[in-house]
């Protein structure tokens, strides 16, 4: 065995060791032992593989959409109306104006990918900040705070959604913002009960008696902690997600035609649903796969986060 294979054979035993290594040498070993220990006991779990795998496949079809499409997506061509799935050239079919469903599907995905991410992305963080604060100041601004939550949380998310929306006026944008206004509720529940917890820990008293500052205590070590549960909620929340901007783009609310978005392509199959099924069918499988992928995603994380979970 050459000298160099014995290097590569011994670096990577040293790295296997350090990455398993039961008494981390300083905070970021910790995190990376950590995460590897997560990443290990998701890997093993094949539902939740499934439910990564789609999500992958959503991300790696809405990055490559020109590429994957076969057709234009907005191209009209009414000698093509209608032509069932498995036709020459149109796997999945044509709607009512001659399009190709399998490429409007896949450019949908991108309109799906940018509205769950940027949501994603709004809702928690503004969830994890109010709760997180509610629940560390307490008092006069805890109730402020959590009673403005209340108001929230009293509306059906659809509803309260199509309320912001039908005053914003349609569109991606605005159904982007309408989603978030009515999804970090449930985020500052949940961060704020957490919150409640961690305060009152010992080491959290260790901390104050050293001089660290409100900020830091609240951002450097409470809303990190915070942080394994909001990730969870917010994967299990992305299929919720999912199913609000379809309602929005059924409704006409969401993107305006004609962007292929799925809920919209769902509304327009509906007048041709007993004669012509795979209009509407077929969007509406994406979302069910996608939204199916999420939640079983979401189990596993939530089964790899928990430091409750047995090992």
């Amino acid at each position: 065995m050459s000298s160099s294979v014995t290097v590569a054979i011994n670096r990577v035993r040293g790295f296997s060791a350090w990455i398993t290594d039961d008494a981390p040498k300083n905070r970021a070993h910790a995190s990376a032992v950590k995460f590897y220990s997560s990443a290990r006991n998701i890997s093993r779990n094949v539902i939740t593989m499934a439910g990564v795998a789609i999500a992958a496949t959503l991300i790696a079809v809405a990055v490559c959409a020109p590429l994957l499409a076969p057709h234009d997506p907005l191209t009209q061509d009414l000698s093509q109306r209608l032509l069932p799935p498995g036709s020459e050239s149109h796997l999945l079919g044509t709607d009512e104006l001659g399009r190709d469903i399998l490429s409007r599907l896949i450019h949908g995905a991108r309109i799906t990918l940018y509205i769950v991410g940027l949501v994603a992305i709004i809702a928690p963080t503004a969830g994890l900040l109010i709760g997180g604060l509610a629940g560390y100041a307490g008092g006069f601004l805890d109730v402020v705070l959590m009673r403005i939550t209340d108001v929230f949380l009293a509306f059906p998310r659809l509803v309260l959604a199509l309320a912001f929306v039908a005053a914003l006026g349609p569109g991606i944008e605005n159904a982007v913002l309408a989603i978030a206004i009515t999804a970090w509720p449930p985020y500052a529940r949940l961060a704020r009960a957490e919150t409640l917890t961690i305060r009152s820990s010992d080491f959290i008293s260790a901390i104050k008696l050293q001089g660290a500052s409100h900020t830091r205590i609240l951002f450097g070590h409470i809303i990190p902690l915070c942080l394994p549960s909001v990730l969870v909620r917010t994967t299990l929340d992305m299929a919720g997600i999912i199913l609000t901007a379809a309602g929005l783009g059924f409704l006409g609310l969401g993107a305006r035609p004609p962007t292929p978005e799925w809920g919209a392509m769902i509304s327009s199959g509906r007048a041709f649903i007993f004669d012509h099924w795979w209009v509407a069918a077929m969007p509406g499988l994406a979302i069910l796969l996608v939204s199916l992928g999420f939640n079983l995603m979401g189990d596993g994380l939530r089964d790899a986060l928990d430091p409750r979970a047995s090992k």
